[in-house]
């Protein structure tokens, strides 16, 4: 760490990027929030308050809002990447040579790389080769941790040595982190639970009742592990802080962009309309191109996504697809967890 305080670059002045700022602002770190748009950093620095997307949460005077990396980062112990999946490569890219090699990268951003469904971590890895990287994820709405709300989240990392500084470093009463060497797992978790709360959302716009919610949720789960174990994950991970916690969650809370998005898709609206109404990303958008790519790649089915990707894609009318659903073949649960051709 730097002399004195520690100091950490948060890149991405997002919901989640502002409220881990004024996380590590209360933990004593010296934090610095860079976000590309000029005009909400001014609007930062003169309100201290990012009011397009943590309306009502004062700042603290001692975050640096920047849009300026140079100035972000300048002898930064972390940096970290709270940047909407599908603008990583394009925000972080000129960074390259302002990350200080001794900086442990943390990729805060739950979703896949678009063009090939590369995980973050690994993305971030070629963009800024050299540096210790770790991921944070888990159960995590940013207004709650902006305002303190207890949450426990998990760091991952392959290096051991670095998820433990990480977890020594940030962990708070309120902000409990556990570690993990499973990185593969954690990412799937974490980018995959946004498709299955697109398709929770969904049935909620029909008003199909919480034990369809249920089915979907459980159902969703056995479809990440699935996909995640084809990838190299451990299949415990799926049941922790990253898989479980995250995906119910996400699929139930009120203040999920992800399930809202899918209730309004539901009602009639296009995908364009209700993300044209509001600033802030629901990532399952982007990801379940992604991971179909993914999947059909190692020869694994995914029929939640399959049917989510055909309403946000293709039109295919919401009922339809969730009668699709329905009336697949029953077959033995057990066979169904992380088979294959479950």
């Amino acid at each position: 760490m730097s002399q004195g305080r520690a100091r950490a670059a948060v890149l991405g002045a997002g919901t989640w990027g502002t409220a881990l700022a004024l996380h590590l602002d209360r933990l004593g770190w010296r934090v610095c929030l860079w976000g590309r748009d000029a005009r909400l950093v001014k609007e930062i620095r003169e309100t201290g308050e990012n009011a397009r997307y943590l309306t009502g949460v004062p700042l603290s005077p001692a975050i640096l809002a920047t849009a300026d990396f140079a100035e972000a980062l300048d002898r930064v112990d972390i940096a970290i990447v709270a940047v909407p999946s599908a603008f990583v490569e394009s925000a972080i890219a000129p960074m390259r040579d302002g990350v200080p090699l001794e900086a442990v990268v943390v990729s805060a951003t739950k979703g896949l790389e678009p063009r090939d469904g590369h995980r973050m971590s690994w993305l971030l890895g070629e963009i800024l080769p050299g540096r210790p990287l770790a991921v944070l994820s888990g159960p995590s709405f940013g207004r709650e941790v902006a305002l303190g709300l207890p949450t426990a989240l998990v760091i991952a990392s392959c290096d051991e040595n670095v998820s433990r500084r990480l977890q020594g470093t940030m962990s708070a009463p309120a902000f409990r982190l556990y570690t993990n060497r499973d990185v593969v797992g954690v990412e799937i978790a974490g980018a995959l639970k946004n498709v299955v709360a697109i398709a929770t959302g969904l049935a909620d716009g029909l008003g199909l009742g919480e034990n369809a919610r249920a089915a979907l949720i459980t159902r969703g789960l056995a479809e990440i592990v699935r996909l995640g174990v084809a990838l190299g994950a451990q299949p415990s991970t799926f049941l922790g802080l990253a898989g479980l916690g995250d995906l119910v969650l996400t699929c139930t809370g009120s203040l999920s962009r992800n399930r809202a998005l899918g209730r309004e898709v539901a009602r009639g609206r296009s995908v364009d309309e209700v993300e044209s109404g509001t600033r802030t990303i629901a990532e399952g958008v982007r990801t379940v191109s992604s991971a179909l790519k993914l999947a059909r790649g190692i020869g694994c089915p995914m029929p939640i996504c399959q049917e989510v990707g055909a309403v946000l894609f293709e039109r295919k009318p919401v009922r339809q697809a969730l009668q699709s659903l329905l009336s697949r073949e029953p077959r033995p649960e057990e066979e169904m967890a992380w088979e294959p051709g479950g």
